[in-house]
């Protein structure tokens, strides 16, 4: 038998469940827009902070990235703010997505709330600290090693541009655990299936690999697919430990409410 929660969020009509999300989701713009405004004030060593996986690839005599635009400082500071408060409020967000599909899971499944809020933080947080501090670093060695005959002017219009591509992508691509999780609890996924389909699952990863990342060797990209395909076998476990039929838990709760 169902919670009230639940049969209330099955009864939602269309209308209903499109309030709810435009209820959370500017909740979520709020938040985001908090986070903005306390990174702005921050910008400059946020952008500092940036810069660093390229300037330290630099020849010391280029050690500045470059603008062709007045207002190019500007926007830059005004995105490296809007960047870093994404990170900022990512927990305030994961809880906003929790609250919106809360109400359609069983009782028992809603005592992973904070656990949800906290890994999914902690994976989306640490998707961008890898491809800050790994992945990043490597593109930029790369691509750098190829111009050294020649005088780097880089942009900070397209370093940022492919800054956030990278960390934001990461980002989310380590939240891949958190989604095996959701679908293995609904009972869409099992073990047996990610384990037969896990060929198809590294070529997946490759393929989002080859989208993140701007360099075309494999060496680079295998740095962006491998996490991907470990994360995917974590997802695996996890669907071993914690993929139980929805249909099995609510036999257990009719079982326990006689």
């Amino acid at each position: 038998m169902k919670n009230n929660d639940e049969a209330a969020f099955n009864k939602m009509s269309f209308l209903e469940h499109l309030n709810e999300l435009r209820k959370r989701l500017f909740i979520s713009i709020i938040a985001i827009l908090i986070g903005f405004i306390i990174c702005w004030f921050f910008s400059k060593d946020i952008y500092l902070f940036l810069a660093r996986p390229v300037i330290e690839f630099l020849p010391p005599e280029d050690k500045k990235l470059a603008f062709t635009a007045l207002t190019d400082p500007f926007f830059l500071y005004m995105k490296v703010a809007f960047l870093a408060g994404i990170f900022l409020v990512a927990p305030v967000v994961v809880a906003q997505l929790w609250k919106f599909i809360s109400p359609g899971l069983y009782k028992k499944e809603k005592k992973y709330a904070i656990p949800f809020i906290f890994f999914a933080s902690i994976f989306f947080i640490g998707g961008g600290a890898f491809g800050y501090y790994i992945a990043f670093p490597m593109v930029c060695r790369f691509l750098l090693s190829w111009g050294e005959p020649f005088r780097p002017i880089i942009t900070i219009k397209e370093y940022l541009s492919m800054a956030s591509k990278i960390l934001i992508g990461l980002g989310l691509v380590f939240e891949l655990p958190i989604l095996i999780f959701f679908l293995a609890r609904l009972g869409l996924v099992t073990p047996r299936f990610l384990i037969k389909n896990l060929k198809y699952a590294v070529l997946i990863c490759f393929i989002i690999s080859a989208i993140i990342t701007p360099t075309p060797d494999v060496v680079t990209q295998s740095t962006f697919a491998v996490p991907m395909i470990v994360l995917y076998c974590l997802g695996i476990l996890i669907a071993v430990v914690f993929g139980k039929k929805r249909e099995t838990e609510e036999e257990d709760e009719e079982g326990s409410k006689k």
